[in-house]
């Protein structure tokens, strides 16, 4: 269904602020920006899976559309709520990374990002689009299992230094986690899948967009045909020897494509797969650390989520 007047429509502005960005200073500029052209209600998150439940209460009582200031964790949990609803997400940037409103072409400042939703609002630029779903959970942009599953538990561990470390405090937790953190003794788990299967990975990422993150204003492009319209991609490491590593993360700064080789397993446009532990394996959704599990079982479900979008992206 249509948003039938885009001159005024009911939005739900849905606000994280423990979220790195986000001041109340924000807060009150973007409410107010927002309610200069539509009908705005404040809700502000407290907990964990709160912004589900909000985001679901405001699909049930016909709000147009949910706003999220917050980061990727936030943004992911209203995006759970309102999957399969006809009530649009519109993200906000307000976390460290903001991968997921970066991809769709985002400015990383808020207020900037403000003024592109409502230039969407008015232009109708509102869409259903494909997420990817394990465990009985929708994903945004990636799913990763093993290693960058054990750097984000680390760096969920010192969430208080997150809002002001940022970048380095990843950094950090990457090189901490690879020295100390995860057993790179040996092959991890296997993934199996319509189109094929590996069964020596030690890392593997499914993604639904792409790129896997950012660095700064560096994408990290993994899979470039991975989209909101089209199928999963996964990419798992077949090794993680300080030479492949070293070589990979070369390659991919310099903007080059990973390719299918001895160290690396892709595969694209997938709507189905299974990844199987050789032991339990820690995981995480859209940077939210989800905990250990011995197998994942994944679906991508097209046009499940109505999300606005800057024009012509």
């Amino acid at each position: 269904m249509e948003i039938s007047d885009t001159s005024c429509v009911r939005i739900l502005l849905l606000v994280n602020e423990s979220a790195s960005s986000v001041t109340a200073r924000t807060r009150v500029l973007i409410q107010a920006a927002l309610a200069e052209h539509h009908d705005v209600e404040l809700a502000m998150t407290s907990r964990r899976g709160h912004a589900s439940r909000l985001a679901r209460g405001a699909a049930a009582t016909g709000t147009d559309v949910v706003a999220v200031l917050g980061g990727d964790g936030t943004l992911n949990e209203a995006a759970n709520g309102l999957a399969g609803t006809e009530c649009a997400l519109a993200p906000l940037p307000g976390g460290s990374t903001n991968v997921f409103a970066r991809t769709i072409g985002l400015a990383d400042d808020p207020r900037e990002a403000t003024t592109q939703i409502i230039e969407a609002i008015a232009g109708g630029s509102i869409e259903p689009v494909g997420l990817g779903e394990v465990a009985g959970r929708y994903f945004l942009f990636h799913c990763g299992s093993g290693f960058d599953a054990a750097v984000v538990q680390q760096v969920e561990r010192r969430a208080a230094l997150k809002r002001y470390a940022g970048h380095p405090l990843f950094l950090w937790a990457g090189i901490n986690t690879w020295l100390r953190h995860y057993d790179r003794s040996k092959a991890r788990m296997k993934v199996e899948h319509s189109l094929g299967s590996v069964d020596d990975s030690y890392f593997t990422i499914v993604l639904n967009t792409d790129p896997y993150t950012y660095l700064g204003s560096r994408p990290l492009s993994l899979a470039t045909t991975a989209g909101l319209k089209n199928g999963l991609s996964v990419v798992a490491l077949r090794s993680m020897s300080l030479v492949t590593m070293a070589r990979l993360l070369g390659e991919l700064f310099q903007g080059k494509p990973l390719e299918n080789s001895d160290e690396v397993y892709i595969a694209h446009d997938i709507d189905s797969l299974k990844i199987t532990g050789y032991k339990p394996f820690p995981y995480q959704l859209d940077g939210d650390y989800l905990g250990q599990v011995d197998q994942l079982d994944f679906k991508w479900r097209p046009e499940v989520l109505r999300l606005v979008k800057p024009a012509n992206r």
